[in-house]
């Protein structure tokens, strides 16, 4: 099957990366979220990313204006995904939301349209399940920001049958970037190393062992990562951080993923990093606030 129309659902900062990298391959894509003020803060982030690749030279105005006319949004899912021949999730890290969103789509979208999630560690079977096409189901988890990280994980159901493996490869060849295959397992390969990491640093933190700054200068000085794990956290979202390990623990049933109570506390209190404002750093002093 050749795919053309690409449907990405949720316009945060996951939906609109990857919906622009789709756009930015050639495809017809429509983006979908629950509000009209959402859809809109989707496009104009994915307006300022072309913006900011023309002022520095890496692609003409014409180009940016012919991406962007690639990409539609709207809150009606049956517009956005009845002729879609991929669909790929990005709303919120809840599974029994993404089970509600594919049994709606299952309703909707033709029976050779192809359904990925891009959860960064839930069951793809479960979803798989909940979406009636378990074999035309895979996971297709994309990183943080999607324009410029070039790995996606491509996750296989208990039933993803080996074709749409193979179209969910192409696609992710397609839009350049590089697709390693994992098998289901909570966290799947990158997350289920990583988050564990923030969250040691989160107790690090707690315990009073070094500042912010100083656990992050560790990382990135002595263990040559481009980025402080406590700054990582921020990117990513303090409250996402939490569920992942959340779901660790419950999965593995092991204290070794316990979620830092520091973690908990700041997620409660509404720190939860960059889009908030606030998390292990300050950034409204950054945006002059």
């Amino acid at each position: 099957m050749e795919m053309k129309k690409i449907t990405v659902l949720g316009a945060g900062i996951m939906g609109a990366g990857i919906a622009q990298c789709a756009a930015q391959a050639g495809f017809e894509v429509s983006i979908r979220d629950m509000e009209d003020r959402f859809v809109e803060k989707g496009l104009t982030t994915i307006k300022a990313n072309l913006e900011r690749a023309v002022s520095k030279g890496k692609m003409t105005a014409d180009d940016a204006d012919t991406i962007m006319d690639r990409v539609t949004g709207t809150t009606d899912l049956t517009m956005a995904a009845r002729d879609a021949d991929l669909v790929i999730e990005a709303v919120i890290e809840v599974l029994e939301i993404k089970k509600q969103v594919f049994q709606e789509l299952a309703a909707i979208c033709k029976k050779e349209t192809v359904f990925a999630s891009n959860t960064s560690g839930l069951s793809i079977t479960e979803m798989a399940v909940a979406a009636c096409r378990p074999d035309k189901f895979i996971g297709m988890h994309f990183f943080n920001p999607v324009p410029v990280m070039r790995l996606v994980e491509l996750i296989k159901g208990f039933s993803t049958s080996d074709e749409t493996l193979g179209l969910a490869k192409a696609f992710v060849d397609k839009i350049n970037k590089t697709a390693i295959v994992v098998k289901e397992a909570p966290g799947f390969a990158v997350n289920r190393i990583l988050c564990p990491m923030i969250n040691e640093a989160v107790f690090a933190l707690a315990e009073d062992i070094a500042s912010p700054g100083d656990i992050d200068n560790a990382m990135t000085l002595g263990a040559n990562m481009p980025i402080g794990p406590l700054a990582l956290a921020d990117m990513v979202g303090l409250d996402t951080l939490l569920l992942v390990l959340e779901s660790f623990h419950e999965e593995f049933g092991e204290d070794k993923y316990r979620p830092a109570p520091l973690l908990r506390k700041m997620v409660r209190a509404g720190y939860l990093g960059r889009k908030s404002g606030k998390g292990f750093y300050d950034y409204t002093i950054q945006k002059g606030k």
